[in-house]
This record gives C-alpha cells, structure tokens and sequence, in this order.
C-alpha cells in the first residue's frame, strides 16, 4: 500500500470515528438535557464541531403559523430572525419522503430549492450564509430543518458527512418530535388540571347550597352548617392533613346536617326543649344522613360517615351506634366538635349562648368524654393563633362575631387548657 493510500485511509478512518464520536455525543445530549432550549443548542454545538462548520441553526416547523421558528442558532449574530416563513407544499414535499437528505438553499445549485422554500425565503437564507438545509422527518411528520454555513476550510461535504448529517437530523428531529409530545401532554394535563378545579369549585359551590338548603329548614339555626364546615376545615389543618383530607372534612361539616330533612320542621323548630319522642326522633338524623349521601359518589370516601358518626363520643355515650374512641373515625371526631362549638357559641330559642369562657370550661370538662382531647387541643391552638395575631385571616373570631372573645382572658385560659391537653395525651403516649 503507497504512503498516500495509507494516508487517505487513516483520514477516512478518523473522520469516520470522529463522526462516530459526534453521534454519541449527540445521543447523550437528547437523551440527557431535559431543558429543551438547552438540548437543541447543546446538539447543534456537536454538529457544527463534527463537520467543521462556521455556522448553523435548528429550526422547529409550526404549521399554524405556517413557520420555521429559531430554536437554537450559532455564527449569525443578530442578522438570524427569529422566525421565518415556511408555506405547506414545502413542509408537505419534506414528510412525504419525496425530498430526502440535504438541499441547496440556493436555487442555482438545486432545482428543488424553488418547491421548497420559494424564492423569497431562499434569498433571505443565502444572505445569511445558509447553503445546506437538513430536513427533520419524524414518523412521516416534518418536524423542522438544521440549517448549515459552509466549512471553515471552504471544502463541499462529502458524501460521507452528508450521510453524518442525515444521521445527526433524525437524532434531533426525534429530540423535537418527543418535546413536541412532551408539550401537548402538559398541555392536556393543565387543560385537565383546570377541569378538574372547576368541577371542584362546582362540587364545592354545590355542597354550600345544599347546606344552605338544610339550615335553611331551621330557621334558628341558619349558616350553621357553613360555620361547621369552616370549623372541620381549621381544625384538620391545625393537625396537619394534607389538603384533599382538608377539604373533604369541611365538606363533611357542611353536610353534617343533611339527615335533618327527614325530620319534621315542627321538631327542628321547636321554641323549647323538645320531649323523649321528639328527641328520638331528631335522633334519627345522623343514620338519614348517611343514608342519603351514601349512594352519591364523592371526591372523598369518609363524606357518609362523618354524617353518621358526628353525635358519637369517645366515652360510649354517643348515637346511633355508640362506638368508642378511635372505632369513631377522626373525621366525624373534628365534625363533632365543631359542631357543639358552634351550637354553644350561638343563640338557641331556648337559651342564649354561652360566654367564651364558659365554652373553654366546657372542653375542659368533655375531653375524652364527648371530645377527642387531640381534637379539642387542636383547635385551641387555632383559636391561639387568631388571638396572637398569628392567623390572617382570623375566620373563628370572624364567624364568631365582634366583641364575643375577651382577649385578655381568653389567651391565658386557652394555654392552660392546651398545656393540660397535651401533658395528658403525652403521659398516655408514655
């Protein structure tokens, strides 16, 4: 073999690791930058060091607008539009396979310039240095182009870059195409997302007219049920519940009540304390409750029983089933107290409400009789931050009403109820 062939094969050689090299590269690139912008510059980077090019560009077909838009670009300085026109026939010539591998930008040198870009846009692509133009084809679908100065040494491309480079654009192009499919899956999940959030608000909307609807029954008792659900929902976030949990009690405070429109309006509106059979009969309204909203599918799965179980207690002493601690599910627990503060906060027929320091004595009293004392030492600690000024807005005081809480009194008593509260339950935990 003469030293010239042995040169030219060892040439041959590297230029053929070398582009072997630049296609690692590459794949590396797509395969490892999820920044979009940043993969196709990083990509057209290895195409323009492998070839030898002074400059290049990637741009990504829009078939709305009828565009090529400049996703990444180098050597042009600011002369490189951000966007150029590119018409149907072109992009339709491209995707049916009809024009293949790499096309003169300028007319002179191919006759299928004119089809494909038209003579305008070839011009504006010649003034800028552009000769070549790689076509991105991805499943028969023509995605954009890699646009390519000529080589530093001024050399045309041999057959063998061609070829690097045909290979290098079905690289990209599938880069583009799966950020393509990336984008129109976020696309449907936000449009999803935002279905989902109006449904929501339609569901929650929903459960407010029907809460008013039950208070609205009695006629003593009117917002009682919205100021059980805002309740439920400060206590569940003072324990910590994520917010689907959150929701899903308020809307169980909201609810609560649901089985009192099977009672009679005479009983619920009774201006005395009702008797035994009357009694009984209002009674029924936990179970009615549970049977009416059980058969409805709800977001959240614990709606029913929060019904059923709100008149329950941790002693035993509760209905209708008269379950015992933990057996009460801790949603109808956070129910059941929001709804005895709420009736001792408010004016009844027959009495009127009790004063706030009457209220905390109350829980004192009941914890770990009528009350959960996790649940009572929750929502004193709610009603600590709104008194500190640690709570914006400050919804209890606001639902309670001006001038009801002495502050100055009210904040020592709820510390030491707090600190007994939670002496208790560690001492239990020991």
């Amino acid at each position: 073999m003469s030293t010239s062939t042995a040169t030219t094969t060892r040439t041959q050689t590297d230029k053929l690791l070398h582009a072997f090299s630049a296609l690692a590269d590459l794949g590396e690139e797509i395969a490892a930058t999820r920044d979009f912008g940043e993969m196709v510059r990083s990509t057209l980077h290895v195409v323009l060091g492998a070839l030898g090019v002074r400059r290049g560009a990637v741009a990504e077909y829009e078939a709305g607008a009828r565009s090529l838009r400049c996703v990444a670009a180098w050597g042009f300085g600011p002369a490189m539009p951000d966007s150029l026109p590119f018409g149907e026939e072109g992009a339709e010539l491209f995707a049916s396979g009809r024009q293949t591998g790499l096309v003169a930008v300028s007319p002179a040198r191919s006759p299928a310039t004119g089809d494909l870009f038209g003579a305008r846009l070839a011009a504006e692509l010649s003034g800028l240095g552009v000769e070549l133009a790689a076509p991105l084809v991805v499943h028969e679908g023509f995605v954009g182009l890699i646009l390519l100065g000529g080589k530093a040494t001024d050399e045309p491309f041999t057959p063998e870059e061609r070829e690097i480079v045909n290979t290098m654009a079905r690289h990209i192009g599938v880069g583009i195409y799966n950020h393509r499919l990336l984008r129109e899956v976020e696309r449907r999940a936000e449009e999803n997302h935002e279905l989902y959030e109006n449904l929501r608000g339609v569901y929650r909307d929903t459960v407010r007219a029907f809460a008013a609807a039950i208070d609205f029954k009695d006629k003593y008792t009117q917002g009682h049920s919205e100021r059980v659900g805002h309740y439920s929902e400060i206590i569940a976030r003072e324990l910590g519940w994520d917010e689907g949990r959150v929701e899903a009690v308020a809307v169980g405070g909201y609810l609560h009540d649901v089985g009192k429109l099977v009672v009679e309006r005479d009983i619920i509106n009774a201006p005395y304390r009702i008797d035994a059979k009357q009694s009984s009969e209002l009674n029924r309204h936990p179970a009615a409750g549970y049977e009416i909203l059980r058969p409805i599918q709800h977001p959240f799965a614990d709606i029913p029983l929060m019904a059923r179980y709100h008149h329950e207690r941790p002693d035993g002493r509760g209905y209708p089933e008269g379950l015992k601690g933990d057996d009460i599910p801790l949603g109808a627990r956070i129910v059941s107290l929001a709804d005895s503060f709420d009736a001792m906060t408010t004016d009844r027929p027959y009495r009127r409400r009790r004063a706030f320091s009457e209220v905390v004595e109350d829980f004192r009293r009941n914890a770990g009789k009528q009350f959960d004392p996790r649940v009572v030492a929750a929502f004193c600690r709610a009603l600590l931050k709104e008194l500190r000024g640690e709570t914006r807005p400050r919804m209890i005081m606001k639902l309670l009403g001006k001038d009801y809480v002495d502050e100055s009194a009210s904040v020592p008593a709820l510390e030491g109820l707090v600190a007994e509260l939670e002496s208790d339950a560690y001492a239990a935990a020991g």
